[in-house]
């Protein structure tokens, strides 16, 4: 295929991916209003992003092994309908719990999205010229990161619109992306005998959303140590061993075990696993911070995370090509891990009065590495597999990425809510009588506060307990960060294929 070729057969799948993404990142600046509107406190923030990770999650195997049996083309587009409908109903939501449940569906239909996306690109490109085009797919990431939380926070603070108007922004865009697909992906169908893991798929989703609930729950509800702990993780555990056992005897496993026993795919899944919490958790927090410990509006909120989005845009784009060039890949995934760990580590000196060009340039440092640290990862396991397997590892490296988001936004959420309330305890005595009055009326409602509401020296009390519980969260995450760069060090350095994912991998000895 020529690049033209290839470019128009990628555009209705850039398109979609652009959907998903914007639909998510639109929200984000949003959910501080969203959440206050609706009466929900931490937790529901917290939660209304982990359910999203958590269906992505578990539906990512799934989807990945789909893609090995079924169209490829009627998998994407069933996963905008998916998508769409999730986005309409969170939309029409009256409380948390309907916009949690639409989140959900919203996550089944961009892990297909994210998961098909990879999949479909190694099908049609060999993995020494992947790097280029993944580039493509980094910047419509980029694209749409950068332009959803600005575009979110136009919407809501735009009085006739309103926060539910960013929920129902990215449907015309997957009406488009559905026309276009029918028109322009056209990939020959491998035909195999369908055969889906129906079992492990319930199991997997099973003890992923049981280990989620006790992540959520630990240290609001019951302690870290109590038997609800040891009830569900031991309730997780259990069925990670029977999904363990009945992958070892299905026919066609929806995650194929025997892949771990390649050393790079089973480095790789590790460092997505530790990058997938530092990523998630490093910056799922940036709305909260910019809008509740400095009093930024959401739009403001999305101007001033530009910097992490741009520099995740330069890094994707310009990695990609000379990938595709040279051939080498390592050398990025290394530097890539090593600026994000730098980023989270300097952001743990963050208070609610850093200066901001401080912030920026460490959110630059951050959206580098990750840049250069996702597309990678998967690049460098795709290039270990035949086309047989390609969707299966291709998914299951995005499974471990969104498991570890999925638990650390869920974990560090909830180290969050105890750190601002440390942080606002130790300081409360700077308060006058009446001030910490209001004080504990505005922080033990258990609600995300209204900062304008607030007298201005409890104003500036909680921005200050937030600021610096914020500041931990991203000092907790740099050394997961390390731990991904350390394990990244082990990962062999394999010359990439000139084949794609519809030749049969060449045997050992011969030349492609």
């Amino acid at each position: 295929m020529t690049h033209a070729q290839i470019m128009r057969a990628l555009s209705g799948l850039l398109l979609g991916l652009f959907c998903a993404i914007l639909s998510s990142t639109v929200v984000t600046n949003a959910l501080p209003r969203i959440i206050s509107d609706l009466g929900g406190g931490q937790s529901a923030y917290t939660w209304v992003v982990a359910s999203s990770l958590l269906a992505v999650t578990a539906s990512t195997p799934l989807w990945g092994k789909l893609a090995d049996q079924f169209s490829k083309k009627i998998l994407v587009q069933s996963a905008l309908v998916i998508f769409v409908v999730g986005s309409l109903v969170a939309g029409l939501a009256q409380n948390t719990a309907t916009l949690i449940a639409a989140r959900v569906i919203q996550g089944l239909g961009g892990g297909g999205l994210s998961a098909l996306g990879q999949v479909v690109l190694a099908a049609m490109i060999s993995p020494r010229e992947r790097g280029r085009y993944s580039g493509y797919l980094g910047a419509t990431f980029a694209a749409a990161t950068v332009g959803g939380p600005l575009l979110g926070g136009v919407i809501t603070d735009t009085s006739w619109l309103g926060w539910r108007w960013c929920l129902f922004v990215g449907v015309p865009f997957a009406v488009l992306a559905l026309i276009v697909l029918q028109r322009t992906l056209n990939l020959p169908l491998l035909k195999r005998e369908a055969k889906v893991d129906w079992a492990g798929a319930f199991l997997v989703t099973a003890a992923v959303c049981t280990l989620l609930i006790w992540v959520t729950f630990a240290d609001d509800k019951y302690d870290w140590l109590s038997w609800q702990t040891y009830t569900l993780v031991g309730a997780s555990l259990g069925l990670t061993l029977i999904f363990l056992f009945v992958e070892t005897r299905a026919s066609e496993p929806i995650i194929p075990l025997r892949l771990f026993r390649n050393r790079t795919i089973a480095l790789a899944s590790i460092a997505s696993l530790f990058v997938g919490v530092a990523l998630f958790a490093g910056t799922v927090f940036f709305s909260q911070y910019f809008q509740v410990a400095r009093g930024e509006t959401p739009t403001m909120s999305g101007v001033m995370t530009i910097p992490l989005i741009g520099g995740l845009f330069v890094s994707s784009t310009v990695s990609g090509r000379i990938i595709t060039r040279t051939g080498k890949w390592k050398g990025w995934l290394l530097t890539g891990g090593l600026l994000l760990t730098v980023g989270l580590a300097l952001l743990g000196t963050l208070r609610y009065d850093t200066p901001y060009l401080y912030i920026a340039g460490c959110m630059t440092l951050i959206g580098l590495g990750v840049g250069m640290t996702l597309q990678n990862l998967v690049l460098c396991t795709q290039n270990q597999v035949s086309v047989g397997d390609l969707g299966a590892a291709s998914s299951t490296v995005t499974f471990f990425r969104s498991l570890g988001g999925a638990v650390g936004v869920s974990v560090l959420g909830s180290v969050l809510a105890t750190r601002i309330g440390h942080h606002a305890l130790a300081t409360i005595g700077r308060l006058s009588a009446q001030d910490q009055a209001t004080a504990a009326t505005a922080s033990g409602s258990g609600k995300l506060p209204d900062l304008a509401l607030l007298p201005a020296p409890v104003r500036t009390w909680l921005e200050g307990a937030y600021g610096h519980g914020i500041g931990d969260i991203f000092l907790y995450v740099a050394p997961v960060a390390l731990i991904a760069f350390v394990v990244t060090l082990f990962i062999k350095e394999v010359p990439l294929r000139a084949t794609n994912g519809m030749a049969p991998v060449p045997k050992a000895g011969r030349t492609s």
